[in-house]
C-alpha cells in the first residue's frame, strides 16, 4: 500500500518512541474537521460496497485491531468508522478480565474462536496484547512469562496471515491532557456517567508504566504480515479519518469483486 499514512506504520524491527510523536497532529489532513467528515462519508460508503463483495466472495480475512489507554476512543472508531457498514459481515470482540476458564488455558486460547472466517471484518477492542499489557503493569505474571508472549504473538499472527488473514492493528495514541479532559467530560455528563470506572484514576496513575509497555509491545510485534499503526487520537476526527483510510487502502488492494454465480441463472424457471 503506498500512501502518505505509512508514516503512520511502526516499520518492522523498529522502534518507538512515543514522547517524540504528537498525538495532536493532524499532518495529512489541512482542510480541516468538516471536510474530513464529509470525505469519512464517502470512505465509509466505500468500505460499506467493498465489505459486501468481500462477504460475497468468501475468499479473503480481515482482522482489525484496536488498543489504547483509557478514553482514546476505541468505542468511538468502530461506531464511526463502520456505521452504515452491514453487520452481517463484521463483527467485533472485546477481551477484558480473562474468566476462570480461560485463565486456566494459555493466553491465546479466548482469542482464536474469534478471528475472522472467509468474508468476514473481526474488530478485536483490546485482545491479544492485553496479556502483554495489563498483566506486565500490574504484575499479574512473572516478567520470564510475558517477555516471552512476544514471540507467541509474531507466531499467532503469521499463522493467521498465512491462512489468508489480513491484519491491521491500530495504537489510538492520545496524551496525559486529553485522557484528563475526557474523563472529565464523562464526570460532568450524566450520559456518559456509566463509561467511568472506580478503576479509573488508579490506572491514570500507571500512565508511564503503561506507555513504556505499549513501546515494547508495538516496537516487538510490527511485522510485514501485522503491521501496527500509531494513530495520533487526541482530534477524534483525525483518528477516523486515518484509520477509515487505512482500511479502505487495505481493501482495495485486495482486488475484491462479486463472484460470478457457479451455475447458469438464465436458467432458473421462478414462477
Amino acid at each position: 500500500m503506498a500512501s502518505a499514512t505509512r508514516k503512520y506504520m511502526v516499520e518492522p524491527g523498529g522502534k518507538i518512541n512515543l514522547s517524540k510523536m504528537n498525538p495532536a497532529e493532524t499532518a495529512l489532513f489541512e482542510d480541516g474537521k468538516k471536510v474530513a467528515l464529509e470525505k469519512n462519508e464517502k470512505m465509509r460508503s466505500k468500505i460499506d460496497s467493498m465489505q459486501e463483495m468481500l462477504y460475497a466472495q468468501k475468499k479473503h480475512r480481515i482482522l482489525i485491531v484496536l488498543q489504547g489507554i483509557d478514553t482514546a476512543g476505541k468505542d468511538g472508531t468502530i461506531r464511526h468508522v463502520f456505521e452504515g457498514v452491514n453487520p452481517q459481515g463484521v463483527k467485533v470482540a472485546s477481551f477484558k478480565k480473562p474468566t476462570e476458564p480461560e485463565s486456566d488455558h494459555d493466553f491465546l486460547w479466548r482469542v482464536h474462536p474469534h478471528v475472522p472466517g472467509k468474508g468476514e471484518i473481526v474488530i478485536f477492542n483490546r485482545s491479544h496484547y492485553e496479556d502483554v499489557l495489563v498483566v506486565r503493569v500490574h504484575d499479574l505474571v512473572p516478567e520470564k512469562i510475558w517477555k516471552k508472549r512476544y514471540d507467541h504473538i509474531n507466531n499467532f499472527e503469521k499463522m493467521l496471515s498465512d491462512e489468508g488473514v489480513t491484519i491491521l492493528k491500530f495504537f489510538l495514541y492520545i496524551d496525559r491532557d486529553e485522557q484528563k479532559k475526557r474523563l472529565l467530560s464523562r464526570q460532568s455528563d450524566e450520559t456518559k456517567q456509566w463509561k467511568l470506572s472506580e478503576s479509573d484514576v488508579p490506572e491514570r496513575k500507571l500512565w508511564d508504566k503503561y506507555i513504556k509497555a505499549y513501546e515494547e509491545a508495538i516496537s516487538r510485534t510490527s511485522t510485514k504480515d501485522a503491521p501496527w499503526y500509531v494513530i495520533p487520537s487526541n482530534h477524534k476526527w483525525y483518528r477516523n479519518y486515518l484509520i477509515s483510510r487505512i482500511i479502505s487502502e487495505t481493501m482495495e488492494d485486495l482486488k475484491l469483486k462479486i463472484p460470478k454465480p457457479s451455475f447458469d441463472v438464465s436458467k432458473l424457471v421462478i414462477e
